[in-house]
């Protein structure tokens, strides 16, 4: 449902929000940008788990998602490394704006966890439930945002720099929400 979400209407509240902003981007762009970075990896996704659903259940798609989860993991921290090593020297000659664009992140993302999750909690919604609709709620998707910023002002540019910020706020963030929730599972109701 929140890739769904993603494909129908990340294009419309871009182009709000650049309208806003008095910033042209055409809309073939936005397609194409949602097109690439969530279409094309949804539908792969999809088609990769119906074909090991038909050879082989349940337990093929459990042994390749165990082969290929340090892979992801590998990948997600050359992300990191590599956004932060291009925009390295504007991160440390200007800490002020970095922490003008980290701090709303940090209060967002730990503000909405709290409030789903404790909603979650209050109407003893299963753990198994919870953490995952916490976390999705959580998630401001800005590996999207880093690949469109970077395709439409450059890898240089002030957007491509506040999605940075995002993901190396959002990754050290979710990481530890991740370890309260796995804290708390116990407070949660078993099924």
């Amino acid at each position: 449902m929140n890739d769904a979400v993603m494909v129908f209407a990340f294009a419309p509240i871009v182009a709000f929000l650049l309208g806003v902003t008095d910033i042209a981007v055409p809309w073939e762009t936005l397609i194409l940008s949602v097109a690439l970075y969530v279409v094309i990896p949804l539908v792969a996704g999809v088609l990769a788990r119906n074909a090991l659903m038909k050879h082989g259940g349940e337990t093929s798609v459990s042994a390749f998602t165990h082969r290929i989860k340090p892979l992801s993991v590998i990948g997600l921290l050359a992300t990191v490394v590599l956004l932060f090593g291009f925009q390295s020297e504007t991160i440390l000659a200007k800490p002020l704006v970095i922490a003008l664009i980290a701090v709303p992140i940090l209060i967002q993302s730990y503000g909405i966890f709290a409030i789903s999750y404790a909603a979650a909690w209050a109407w003893k919604v299963p753990h198994r439930i919870a953490a995952p609709c916490a976390m999705i709620g959580t998630s401001n998707f800005f590996e999207l945002a880093v690949a469109v910023a970077i395709s439409l002002f450059g890898l240089n540019s002030g957007a491509a720099l506040a999605t940075v910020v995002g993901v190396l706020v959002e990754v050290p963030v979710m990481l530890s929400l991740v370890a309260f929730a796995n804290r708390t599972r116990n407070a949660f109701p078993e099924n």
